[in-house]
């Protein structure tokens, strides 16, 4: 019978067990009553941990942000190497979790111990040259490219879309000339391959930006 209290009951236990319902159900079939009848207790019950369901929605995602392979790069890690291996453990770290993408999107705040863990990267980029704005700029460009990506891969996957109508199918033979040539020689807008374009895309524009600013005006007006 659920109860209004329950022993060891604590919001790093809350966060678990929303993250493995979240598997079980998706964002939408997410609810405080649902995870509370999980637990075993009456929803007020949560309300000693959690202040609303967007707190609990936050913890989802800082938990989720802080998957291995996410945190300031190694003594002897290029910034290339470092965002690359740093894009690629965000989106496995979405993609392992169903509507994961989703979540991170609708967080509105994230834990002391991330932002600490943020501040690190930052100090990191600028010891590589960035400067402290344009560390930041780089962080969240990229943050938005995994998250945008991702949400497009996990809504491909689900088997209706968002408005509850089936995927329409699609054939490479009723595309246009072009369009069914890309398709036919591998190209796509998900997929591992289509992610890892976007990177070198990513890395490449990157450096070029990075150059301009240690270069300083001149060779921005060169390049225009």
């Amino acid at each position: 019978m659920p109860t209004d209290k329950r022993p060891g009951l604590t919001k790093r236990v809350l966060i678990d067990t929303a993250l493995r319902l979240l598997d079980e159900v998706g964002l939408e079939g997410l609810t405080v009553r649902r995870l509370a009848a999980e637990l075993g207790v009456r929803s007020p019950a949560l309300y000693w941990h959690i202040r609303t369901k967007q707190e609990l929605l936050d913890g989802m995602a800082d938990a989720i942000c802080r998957a291995p392979g996410m945190g300031p790069p190694r003594d002897d890690e290029t910034w290339q190497d470092w965002l690359l291996r740093r894009a690629r453990a965000y989106r496995a770290a979405l993609l392992a979790r169903r509507d994961g993408a989703r979540v991170v999107a609708h967080a509105r705040s994230l834990s002391h111990e991330t932002v600490v863990l943020f501040e690190r990267e930052l100090a990191a980029m600028v010891e590589r040259g960035f400067t402290p704005a344009l560390a930041l700029h780089t962080i969240a460009a990229l943050t938005s490219y995994v998250n945008g990506f991702v949400l497009r891969e996990q809504a491909a996957a689900a088997p209706e879309s968002l408005d509850g109508a089936p995927a329409a199918p699609q054939s490479v033979d009723e595309a246009p000339a072009v369009l069914a040539a890309a398709v036919r020689e591998g190209g796509g807008t998900i997929g591992g391959e289509a992610f890892e374009h976007g990177l070198r895309v990513f890395i490449a524009g990157t450096s070029a930006v990075l150059s301009q600013e240690r270069d300083g005006p001149a060779t921005a007006s060169a390049a225009r």
